[in-house]
Order: C-alpha cells, then structure tokens, then sequence
C-alpha cells in the first residue's frame, strides 16, 4: 500500500512501555491497602513456582527468576495462535526459575502477565478496565486502545519489519492474549505524553508510591540494577531519568522522562528490530537541554585547529600546559597523523557535553566523516586556559 504521512492522531503500539501502567495499578492497589508489594506472589496465585519465595516487587523489577516467554524479535509460529494468560504462566511460570529470586535482573515479560493477574485478581475487574478507571480517564488519555483492537482498524498504523536490507514488508500480527500486562498498549505520541506529565507531577499515586516505582532495585549483593517498578532510572548528564523502549511485532517505541526537568521525549514508530525510536530521542535530547558553555565557540574553533595540525603531525605546544605536552610524544604525534590524516576534512565537527571536574572544564565533540566518526576528548583549564588534555578515539 502506499506510504501515508503520521499524524498527531495515529494510535502506535508501545509495547513494553505498557509495563508502566500496569505497575502503577499495583502500586494503587498498595495504596488501597488490597495488597503490598512485599507479598509473596503465593497469596495470589499459590501454583506457580516458589510463588511463596517471589514478592510482586520482584516481579515488577524483573528480579523474581521467571522465564520470559518472548525473548525473540520476531513473532515464532506459536504466538500467531490465541492464548490465555494462564496458559502462559501454565508453560513459563511453573518450570524452575532461571536464578533465585532476588539475585540477578532478567528482564521477563512473564513477570508483568502474573503482576496483571494480580492486579486482576484483587480489584474484582479486568486490568485494562481498571486502567481506565484509574489512569486514562482522570488523565484524559482518549485514544488509548488493546493492541488487538488497534491492529484491528484500518485507520491505524500498519507495522512492518525489514530481512537485512531489504524492503518494508507487513509485520505479522501476534495472536490474541500474548501482549496481555506486558505489552498489550496502543496510544497516540499525545497521549502517553499525558502519562509523562504525571510522572513529572505525580498526580496519579501517592508521592511514596513514585519512589518506590523510580528507585533504582538492589540485589542481594547489593548491585543496582538501573531499573525500579516498572521503568529504567538511571542518570544523564547530571539528570534524572526515567526510560523505557517498547517492541511488538511492527513497532518499536522508546519513552524518556526527565522529572526534576519537567520535560520528556515519546517517540514512537512503525517498524520493528529498529534502533530508531533510541536514536531519534538521543538527537532530540540536546534540543531540550542545549550545553551551557561560555567558551563554547571559541573552545570549538580551537579544538578544530590542534585536530587539524594532529592530522598533519604537528602541535602548538603553547596551547597546552607541561601534563598536555607530556602526552604528545614523538610516536603519539606520528599516530595521530597516520590514523587521522587520511580520514581528510571533517563533515561535521560539533560539541556534544560541557562539563566540570577536578577544577577543569570537560568537553566531548564527535568529528564525523564520509565513512567514520571520531571522539574528542578536551579537558582545560579555568576560564579558557590552556588544554590539560586533547584524546582522540572511535566513535561509538
């Protein structure tokens, strides 16, 4: 069929970013005091394996040891089929468990479709009517649909895959009941925007419950994890952050929440085992938070000079202090000019992070050319001074 331009109104699968609400009605129903998140899994569904030795904390932290049952990007034969969620839990949840509960974070969609029938379970309703009641209505999230009845319309969205290189072509369609808790979400960019704005605001839970959904999980040694109930918590750049991607078949999603910044990235798209939701919020990420750096055109122009002479073998030992000299050693000098001489005049030469440590000023730049692109490394002294540290190395 003929390509069609998105638009604002188009509903997207998100997949995994699901997980999110589906912690959050747990984390209502702790509110409730219907159940706590420290109860074993046992007190709600006692025939899974070591239900009594799991806690839904565990579950939602993707610590608990069950095996998730789609591990794969792309859709095995099996899930074209309906299923139950119990029938699910039947093959996955009650074979032994791939770690001891707490010792390891594995991330596992089975996790979220027991968390579901919890939830299920203990309000007397079914979860998405639960969503409904609780979140999407108060928060005015209107296009909110199940991934079967989006996949359904015409109107929406069509989700495709690539083989290697080759064409767009039609993704197939998961079979009915696999998504459930885990996966099971499709929205507009707008409305899990809404969603974003209740993090930032907390106006949906109790602030106890937002900490418990974004504090990092520790294992049993101590380890963090980088993921709370529900959601990735990590930091960048100084920030905050609260992320989670999505897949299902035909669609790949990705959600990043800066709290403390009051601002977020949804980036959703329509093709799945593709980078592209990730790389497109990396790129629009510097536009919400632009480096904050006095010296920064002058420092970039300077930065281009000694790259430039790197590539011909040469230094202006005037611009470093005696620790910046000291590096460029005779070998440093004729490395430099054989890697990076024949690479030629740079496409793009541009500043990527300004920071402040040990009294200097950091800054990254990524030098891209027709077949590779660079890192560069500067560290200064206060106020412009002279250069302590100029590393070259590949781009990641």
């Amino acid at each position: 069929e003929p390509a069609v331009a998105a638009t604002p109104e188009m509903r997207y699968c998100i997949g995994s970013i699901s997980k999110q609400f589906t912690a959050a009605a747990v984390l209502l129903l702790a509110e409730q005091g219907k159940l706590s998140l420290d109860d074993p899994v046992s007190k709600y569904l006692p025939n899974l394996t070591r239900a009594n030795q799991v806690t839904l904390r565990e579950l939602l932290s993707h610590t608990s040891g069950y095996q998730d049952f789609w591990p794969q990007d792309y859709v095995p034969p099996l899930m074209t089929r309906p299923v139950t969620a119990q029938q699910i839990l039947d093959r996955w949840a009650r074979i032994p468990l791939d770690f001891d509960p707490g010792t390891q974070w594995q991330y596992s969609n089975t996790n979220f479709v027991i968390a579901g029938l919890i939830v299920e379970k203990v309000s007397g309703m079914p979860l998405m009517q639960f969503l409904e009641q609780h979140i999407f209505r108060p928060l005015r999230m209107q296009s909110v649909l199940t991934i079967e009845e989006a996949k359904a319309l015409p109107s929406e969205p069509a989700g495709y895959l690539r083989y290697a290189l080759g064409p767009p072509r039609p993704a197939p369609v998961e079979g009915q009941g696999w998504m459930f808790a885990a996966g099971e979400l499709s929205m507009t960019a707008s409305d899990l925007a809404r969603w974003d704005i209740s993090l930032i605001d907390q106006t949906v839970h109790q602030p106890a419950s937002y900490r418990q959904m974004e504090t990092e999980m520790e294992l049993k040694d101590g380890v963090g994890t980088r993921y709370g109930l529900g959601i990735g918590v990590s930091s960048e750049g100084g920030q905050r952050t609260l992320t989670h991607g999505g897949e299902v078949s035909g669609f790949v999603a990705q959600n990043v929440v800066y709290p403390d910044d009051r601002a977020a990235i949804v980036v959703l798209t329509n093709m799945d085992a593709s980078a592209a939701a990730g790389q497109i919020a990396r790129k629009i990420r510097p536009l919400l938070f632009p480096v904050q750096d006095k010296n920064m055109e002058e420092r970039l122009q300077l930065a281009r000079k000694v790259f430039t002479d790197l590539q011909h073998g040469k230094i202006d030992r005037s611009l470093f202090t005696a620790n910046g000299n000291s590096y460029f050693t005779v070998q440093a000098l004729e490395d430099f000019a054989a890697s990076l001489g024949p690479l030629g005049e740079p496409l793009d030469f541009r500043q990527t992070a300004y920071s402040l440590r040990g009294g200097m000023g950091f800054r990254a730049y990524t030098v891209r050319f027709k077949d590779r692109s660079v890192r560069i490394t500067l560290r200064d002294l206060p106020d412009g001074g002279k250069i302590e540290q100029f590393q070259v190395a590949a781009a990641e």
